[in-house]
């Protein structure tokens, strides 16, 4: 038997509210068909998202530091999600990647599939020269995880049924990241945030970023095959 086929769709910047009412009606429909036995595609979904605030199912709404009023004022939304994690910040330049698979595709328990993403991430790192590494129990990448000046470069919240997936990751590239001075970013309060842009020094090709993270995924899940 083949290798079941990954399709890849890039929807480039997109309101936060319009993708995931898409991501889930791909991810419900996956589901359905999964359940009746009827042949399910795997797609890994590429964009960039408008200002947004997100705050998964075990997230607390006092690290938002903001009210009502002010992340108005911002021109910030601000959504509750089934996401695993606490609460992070999405916004242009930066990557985010919602995987919409079935893990029984690929052999794999969703601790090994958060494993691939974070090494997706990392291994797209190196190529640019950023040492990056895992924070014990904290998921997603970090650079100089065990030291005082630890900061996060991609922040990772996954979402399953029946071993179908939804939600992903997001990588900081380009991002502007002010406005993670209005939470406590995933729930911590003494630990920073980057982005590669700003461990590299210069502006990086976002485009390019995205070719290679999507490769790599790929590339690392059709091993575990």
């Amino acid at each position: 038997m083949g290798q079941p086929s990954i399709r890849i769709e890039d929807w480039g910047l997109i309101d936060y509210a319009t993708a995931l009412g898409r991501q889930t009606r791909i991810y419900e429909a996956a589901i359905s068909n999964k359940l009746q036995q009827l042949p399910h595609e795997d797609l890994v979904i590429l964009c960039e998202h408008h200002p947004v605030y997100t705050i998964g199912k075990s997230g607390k709404d006092s690290n938002m530091l903001l009210d009502e009023m002010r992340l108005g004022a911002l021109g910030v939304q601000l959504h509750h999600i089934k996401r695993g994690g606490d609460i992070t910040f999405h916004g242009p330049r930066q990557i985010v990647m919602y995987p919409i698979i079935d893990l029984e595709h690929f052999r794999l328990g969703l601790k090994d599939y958060i494993y691939l993403l974070e090494e997706s991430v990392i291994t797209t790192c190196t190529a640019y020269g950023a040492k990056c590494c895992r924070l014990k129990g904290a998921t997603g990448v970090w650079i100089d995880a065990d030291k005082p000046t630890a900061r996060k470069i991609c922040a990772i919240g996954v979402q399953s049924s029946h071993y179908v997936t939804m939600h992903g990751l997001a990588f900081n590239v380009n991002t502007d990241l002010s406005y993670f001075r209005y939470i406590n970013p995933c729930g911590f309060v003494d630990k920073g945030v980057t982005s590669l842009a700003m461990e590299c020094g210069h502006a990086i090709d976002i485009e390019e970023v995205k070719s290679r993270l999507v490769d790599n995924f790929i590339s690392l899940i059709r091993q575990r095959q």
